[in-house]
């Protein structure tokens, strides 16, 4: 493979940049936030140039989120670890790059209903 970056790609091994590279060796988001999978999340505000922490995969993330998207999703379309991504999510939150939407939780009382009509259903069988 020749070109522009092809220093960081061999057809046989893959990316040569480990993902503890991408995430400056951190393995959890800043300030503790968590990232569910199903956590929506889209593009608040772009970076000014030459903003500090913020790398190209940091861009593609704001590019891919103007449409909102769930973490799981974005991982999946950059081909990262969902570690990594998620530590690059806690970054662009940090900088107010994004927003999160996290989903909402059940209330114990409707997860019985739930429950109830799955057990009436699998009865009637």
């Amino acid at each position: 493979m020749t070109g522009p970056g092809s220093e960081w790609l061999d057809d046989e091994a893959g990316p040569i940049v480990r993902s503890y590279a991408l995430t400056r060796g951190r393995a959890r988001p800043a300030a503790g936030e968590g990232f569910d999978m199903i956590t929506i999340v889209s593009t608040a505000a772009r970076p000014r140039s030459g903003s500090p922490g913020i790398g190209p995969e940091h861009l593609d993330i704001l590019e891919m989120c103007v449409q909102p998207q769930p973490v799981a999703e974005i991982a999946a379309r950059m081909r990262l670890p969902l570690v990594v991504v998620r530590v690059l999510l806690g970054d662009l939150l940090h900088h107010r790059l994004i927003t999160a939407t996290r989903p909402q939780q059940e209330s114990p009382l409707s997860q019985e209903r739930l429950l109830r009509e799955v057990l009436h259903g699998l009865q009637a069988l």
